[in-house]
This record gives C-alpha cells, sequence and structure tokens, in this order.
C-alpha cells in the first residue's frame, strides 16, 4: 500500500491549557498507560477502546477504536517519537464505512509547552493522508476526492475539538497522580 503523503485528505490541531507545569508532564508515559476506561471518557460516544502493544521490532504502539463521523476507525498508532512533551504517532488506520472498509493514514502529534503562570498547553493534532487504497475505493464508489476530504475534514475536526480538552485533563489528572505518589 502506499501512503500519498503529498495529499491531505484532513488536518486539524486544537489546544487546552493544563494547570500543571510542564515539568511534571509525561505525555508518552500518559499514552502508553491509559486505562482503557480512561480513553473512552476522553471523547464519549465516539472513544470505544484503546489498548498498548509493541511492534515486531519492538516499537510502542497504541491501538485505537473509534467512531470518527459515520466510520468506525481502528488506529494503529506506531510511536515515531515518544517523550515527555511530544509524542508523533504514525498509523495505518482501518476505516469501516456503509460503503466497506478502507484505510488512511493518520498522524497524529501530541505536544506540550509550558505557559506562563506554572500552565501547560497541549496541542492535539491530526494530520490524514489518502492511500492508494482510499483512492480505489472512494472511485469504485463514485465519490469524488473532494467530497471524501470534506466529509473526513468536518467529522475529523469536531471529534479532534471534543478530545483535545478532555485529553489534556486526563494528562494533567495523570501528572497530578504521579506527583502525589512521589511525595
Amino acid at each position: 500500500m502506499k501512503v500519498l503523503t503529498d495529499t491531505i485528505l484532513s488536518k486539524s490541531a486544537f489546544s487546552a491549557e493544563i494547570d500543571v507545569p510542564i515539568e511534571k508532564i509525561d505525555i508518552a508515559d500518559w499514552l502508553f498507560n491509559l486505562a482503557e476506561a480512561e480513553y473512552q471518557r476522553c471523547c464519549p460516544p465516539d472513544h470505544i477502546a484503546a489498548a498498548t502493544t509493541h511492534t515486531d521490532d519492538g516499537r510502542l504502539m497504541s491501538i485505537n477504536v473509534e467512531m470518527i463521523g459515520t466510520g468506525l476507525v481502528i488506529q494503529h498508532y506506531v510511536a515515531e517519537e515518544a517523550g515527555p512533551t511530544y509524542c508523533r504517532m504514525n498509523s495505518i488506520s482501518d476505516v469501516f464505512t456503509a460503503n466497506g472498509r478502507t484505510q488512511v493514514n493518520v498522524i497524529w502529534e501530541l505536544k506540550a509547552e509550558g505557559i506562563e503562570g506554572g500552565r501547560t498547553r497541549y496541542t492535539n493534532a491530526v494530520t490524514a493522508h489518502p492511500t492508494d487504497a482510499f483512492m480505489d475505493f472512494i472511485a469504485a464508489h463514485g465519490i469524488s476526492y473532494e467530497d471524501a476530504a470534506k466529509a473526513r475534514q468536518d467529522a475529523g475536526g469536531d471529534h479532534n475539538s471534543r478530545e483535545t480538552p478532555l485529553f489534556a485533563a486526563s494528562i494533567g489528572r495523570r501528572a497530578l497522580a504521579k506527583d502525589k505518589k512521589a511525595a
């Protein structure tokens, strides 16, 4: 399968503030220790299931099952970079629609930056690229790329806008809980 990296299917980024200093934030720790119930609380009713695993070559991986618009999406996020203030996750994601199954490439970037007042700004950025399989799928169903991209942009942007503040709150709770344990 070929990812069309020069073509953007959808792109969104939203930010939310966390009332915790950047020094206490650890996004990778949060992401790879995220309980399924906590994941579900981060975008109800869209978030269905989550788990962590590893690729055959040992890279960290996050599996997320969620509804984005009318599509059931299974994300197979492989960590390209995973640190306390930045994670870059890359997935060939399975998308199940009323017309059948296809695949898209999704890049998920989770970023924390210190801001004034001992607070942190969390940014959740999601960029989707079509695959050749996706292009064949929409062509076979008579869907224009423009219509598919608009639908994905609308649904993905809506989903991201709702999950970002809840992810930020969850990251903050994890940081405070770890801080209490250390004390």
